[in-house]
């Protein structure tokens, strides 16, 4: 069989992109913990943003989708390779940022309607076990904690 110069080319267009690699999803999707919340963190993979949406009442209509965006410490990161690891703990409402590249890890959760992490860190050797990363500056008496119990 014989084809045209046009199914020729349609056909090694179809074959080379049969053969291009699939590109990976550019977000990945965690929900909180809290079992009483049903808010879901996003994080770009690559660049480490974070940020969170969660189903909100509305009198008079289904509900809304409340959305918080990146504040400060979850805006953009070193490019790397981000992901978010949500915690067994049933009421905590942040999540882990991890970086697979480095091993560093930071805090993100909802506060003053901004998604906020604490800086990336990971244990030094040098450093003393259990030294707290700090967290991102909180005026006093804001309740500036992820959760209360």
């Amino acid at each position: 069989m014989r084809l045209t110069p046009f199914a020729a080319c349609l056909s090694g267009l179809l074959l080379s992109a049969a053969a291009a690699p699939v590109l990976a999803a550019p977000y990945d999707f965690v929900p909180a913990p809290q079992t009483d919340l049903n808010r879901i963190y996003r994080i770009d993979r690559i660049t480490g943003e974070v940020s969170s949406c969660q189903y909100g009442l509305q009198e008079g209509t289904i509900g809304v989708t409340l959305c918080f965006a990146a504040g400060e410490g979850a805006g953009a990161q070193v490019p790397g390779e981000y992901g978010l690891v949500a915690s067994r703990h049933e009421r905590e409402g942040g999540v882990f940022r991890v970086n697979y590249r480095t091993g560093d890890m930071s805090i993100c959760y909802v506060f003053d309607e901004k998604v906020v992490c604490t800086p990336q860190t990971s244990p030094n050797p040098a450093s003393p076990a259990g030294a707290p990363a700090a967290t991102p500056s909180a005026r006093s008496g804001t309740g500036a904690s992820p959760q209360r119990p």
